[in-house]
């Protein structure tokens, strides 16, 4: 991606609340439809900005531009006026975040696309009645309370799976420990263990270079969907939870959405 797509992306990640110009450009007047017409100018500025799709948004005379990541930027239909922020609606006297719902609709592909087999999934005994997908170190002192809680999780029937989240990078001692335990003939255990502050006590057999690429993926996963600490908490709707929260109200959420 060039230097001019990253600060556009970067613009939108950064964005407060409030609406505000981002780009500025002339009016492609021979364009033959407004979604052709916002490409273009987009175009011009970068070939490589990664868009994914242009379409109507609910306010009339404005599209929406949906960039790879879910990212979002709101258009005239000449694509002369770029702008950047949330749209909400008013919907049953509420104000809904439309912006939001197509952030949480790219996260839920993106965590839908996840192999089963890379995660370490705790789950109920019996009926599974909700899904949390958990970014985790096993050296924060959240994730470390989360983690004691999973059989309350477990208990009302919450199926917890966690991604490897190591804060420091890949060049932390973290991310070595992480590797270790998604080497482990026991996943759950050596993550038990670590987040308990002992060492592993299960054996470490697995290919260590395709254990880095699982913790690698889902390090890359959690800075794509927005995660800047852990635990990052999203459910399978793509909602993000930031933060610890306790199993109870990490069930209520869950109920609130059924």
């Amino acid at each position: 991606m060039s230097k001019l797509s990253a600060l556009v992306l970067a613009a939108i990640m950064t964005s407060s609340t409030g609406w505000s110009a981002v780009v500025n450009a002339e009016a492609n007047s021979t364009a033959p439809d407004p979604e052709s017409a916002i490409k273009n100018q987009l175009m011009k500025l970068d070939t490589t900005i990664p868009i994914e799709s242009i379409s109507k948004s609910p306010m009339p005379g404005i599209y929406e531009v949906i960039l790879k990541g879910g990212y979002v930027l709101y258009s005239s239909e000449t694509g002369q006026h770029f702008i950047k922020g949330d749209m909400l609606e008013v919907r049953n006297n509420r104000l809904v975040n439309l912006t939001e719902d197509i952030k949480n609709q790219e996260n839920a592909r993106l965590l839908q696309s996840l192999k089963p087999e890379d995660l370490v999934i705790f789950s109920p005994e019996g009926e599974t009645k909700g899904v949390v997908y958990a970014f985790t170190d096993v050296d924060c002192g959240y994730c470390r309370k989360l983690h004691r809680e999973v059989p309350q999780l477990n208990a009302l029937g919450i199926e917890l799976r966690y991604l490897a989240f190591p804060r420091g990078g890949q060049q932390s001692p973290v991310y070595a420990k992480m590797a270790d335990a998604w080497c482990s003939v026991d996943r759950k255990q050596a993550l038990t263990d670590l987040k308990a502050g002992k060492p592993i006590s299960v054996d470490i057999k697995g290919d260590k270079a395709a254990c880095n690429e699982i913790i690698n993926r889902h390090y890359n996963l959690g800075l794509q969907i927005g995660v800047n600490g852990t635990p990052a908490m999203v459910l399978e709707n793509g909602q993000v939870i930031p933060g610890y929260r306790p199993a109870a109200d990490i069930a209520k959420i869950i109920d609130s959405q059924s």
